[in-house]
C-alpha cells in the first residue's frame, strides 16, 4: 500500500474544488489514497515518504473516461470502415471481432489502458458487449488490476440478431437468460461499492438495435437489486433514432423512460441526436450523458448538444469511445476536440478551455456516480495527472498554463498517481512492460485482421 505522498511546487495545480481554485506553487499531501492537504507549497508538510517536486509542471485532477470499447484497439483504421456511418462501420467490423479471443481481450484492454493513463487518465470505464470464442468480462478486469488503472467495467450484450431485425450477426448474440446471469455473476464477484474502490461494475445492454425491451428493463432491474449504475447507447445518429422510431414507436429519450433507463444511476453514450423533449427528460432525472467527440466527428454523427444539455442542467463527461471510430485512447485530446466541436457549432464563446477540462473531470465522476474522483481535495483520492511545461508544445503559454493545456497539441503526462501509486513516471507506464506489450498488440492484431 502507498505510505505518504508529497507534490510539490507545481507551476499551477488545478484543483477543480468548490471554489475552483488553481494554485500556483501548489502541491499536495496525501496518506495512502487519500488526499490530506491541498494548498501552496509552504503550507504542506516538508518531508513524507516519497517526494514528487513537480517545478515546471501543471497538476490536475486525473480525467475520467466514461465511454469505450478496449477491445476496438486491435482494429484501429480498418480499409472498408474508414469512410463510413455508424451502422454500415459495425457491419464492416462485426465479422472481424467475431475472430476475438480471451487474450486478445486483455492485451487490447492493456494497450487501451496505457494510452489513456498516459494521456492524464485515471479512471476508466469499458463497455464489452460482445464474447466470441470463450472471452470473458474478467479478461479486461485481468488487465485493469495489472496495469493499476481505476476501472469500471460495464457487462455489455447484444441479444438480437439478424434475424430477428436487429443490427449484428446471430454468431454474436446471447441468450438472454445467460446475459442476466452472468451479469449477476461478476456483480457479485467484482463490484466494490467502498470508497476509493478500484474496480466498479455497471450493467450495459448495447444498444436499442441489438436488445430486446424485455432486456433492457430486466438490466435495469437487475442493477437496481444490486445497486450498480446502467450504460447503454442512445440516439448517436439519425439512423438509430430512425431505428427506434420504427421499431418501438418512440423517440430513444421516450424509450430509455419506458424501459426504466433515466436516473442518477444510468449513463448513455452520445446522444449526439437527443432532441429537447429528450434533453428535458434527462436533466430532469438526473440521467448522464457520455459525449464522444472524436467519434462523432469519425462517423459524420453530427454534433451532440452538450451546450443545450449544459445549460439544462444535465450532467456529461467525455468518452473516448472505441479505438476503431476515433482511433485515439488519448482523453486530453477529446477534452480539446470537445471544446473546438462545440465552437463550431454554436460560435467561439461556447465552450472554454476550462469547461471541457471540467467535463474530462468532475463531469465525469459524476457520470459514474463517483464523489471521491474528479478533484483535489482533501478526503479525495489520490489520483492526478501532471504535466512538463517545458516542451515546445507550451513554449510561450505561461501566462495562462491551464488553457494551454487544452488549447494546444495535446500532450502525454510526465507524472501520474492513481489512489496514491505513481504509474507513470518521466512519462514512463511504471506498471509493466509497455514495449513487449505493444508487440504482442501488433501481432494479434495482424491476426484478427488477416483471419477475417
Amino acid at each position: 500500500m502507498p505510505g505518504t505522498l508529497l507534490v510539490k511546487n507545481a507551476t499551477v495545480l488545478v484543483t477543480m474544488d468548490g471554489r475552483r481554485r488553481e494554485i500556483r506553487g501548489g502541491g499536495l499531501f496525501a496518506e495512502g489514497p487519500r488526499i490530506v492537504v491541498v494548498g501552496p507549497t509552504a503550507e504542506l508538510p516538508s518531508t513524507a515518504d516519497e517526494v514528487l517536486d513537480l517545478s515546471g509542471h501543471i497538476v490536475i485532477p486525473g480525467l475520467v473516461n466514461t465511454h469505450h470499447h478496449m477491445f476496438q484497439s486491435l482494429t484501429r483504421v480498418v480499409p472498408a470502415a474508414q469512410d463510413v456511418e455508424l451502422f454500415g462501420w459495425l457491419e464492416k467490423l462485426y465479422p472481424i471481432w467475431s475472430r476475438l479471443t480471451p487474450e486478445m481481450l486483455r492485451v487490447s484492454a492493456l494497450v487501451a489502458m496505457a494510452e489513456l493513463m498516459l494521456s492524464g487518465c485515471t479512471t476508466s470505464s469499458d463497455h464489452l458487449y460482445l464474447f466470441p470464442n470463450g472471452g470473458r468480462l474478467d479478461d479486461t478486469i485481468e488487465s485493469a488490476e495489472r496495469i493499476g488503472l481505476r476501472f469500471h467495467a460495464t457487462r455489455g450484450s447484444m441479444s438480437v440478431g439478424r434475424s430477428k431485425g436487429g443490427l449484428p450477426p446471430d454468431s454474436l448474440v446471447e441468450r438472454e437468460a445467460d446475459i442476466i446471469k452472468d451479469t449477476q455473476r461478476v456483480i457479485e464477484a467484482y463490484h466494490d461499492a467502498r470508497r476509493f474502490a478500484m474496480q466498479r461494475i455497471a450493467v450495459a445492454p448495447c444498444s436499442p438495435f441489438s436488445v430486446s425491451r424485455d432486456l433492457m428493463r430486466e438490466s435495469a432491474a437487475l442493477a437496481r437489486a444490486f445497486g450498480v449504475s446502467l450504460h447503454t447507447h442512445l440516439a448517436e445518429n439519425t439512423n438509430d433514432v430512425d431505428y427506434s422510431r420504427e421499431k418501438f414507436g418512440m423517440t430513444p429519450a421516450e424509450y430509455a423512460e419506458d424501459t426504466g433507463w433515466l436516473g442518477r444511476d444510468v449513463w448513455h453514450a452520445h446522444c449526439v441526436q437527443l432532441d429537447d423533449a429528450g434533453i428535458d427528460r434527462f436533466a430532469r432525472t438526473g440521467t448522464g450523458v457520455a459525449h464522444c467527440p472524436c467519434s462523432n466527428m469519425r462517423l459524420a454523427s453530427g454534433i451532440a448538444p452538450v451546450c443545450k444539455m449544459h445549460a439544462k442542467g444535465v450532467t456529461v463527461g467525455l468518452g473516448v469511445d472505441g479505438s476503431a471510430s476515433n482511433d485515439s485512447s488519448h482523453l486530453l485530446a477529446e477534452a480539446r476536440q470537445a471544446m473546438l466541436l462545440q465552437r463550431v457549432g454554436h460560435g467561439p464563446g461556447a465552450m472554454s478551455a476550462r469547461t471541457a477540462l471540467e467535463l474530462a473531470t468532475l463531469g465525469g465522476a459524476q457520470v459514474l456516480n463517483r464523489d471521491d474522483i474528479g478533484a483535489l481535495a482533501p478526503g479525495m483520492a489520490v489520483d492526478f495527472a501532471a504535466f512538463d511545461l517545458g516542451g515546445v508544445g507550451f513554449a510561450g503559454t505561461g501566462h495562462d498554463p491551464v488553457a494551454a493545456l487544452v488549447f494546444c497539441a495535446p500532450a502525454t503526462v510526465a507524472y501520474s498517481a492513481i489512489n496514491g501509486r505513481i504509474v507513470v513516471r518521466d512519462g514512463h507506464v511504471t506498471t509493466l512492460d509497455l514495449p513487449m506489450i505493444v508487440e504482442r498488440h501488433n501481432r494479434l492484431a495482424y491476426e484478427l485482421l488477416a483471419g477475417a
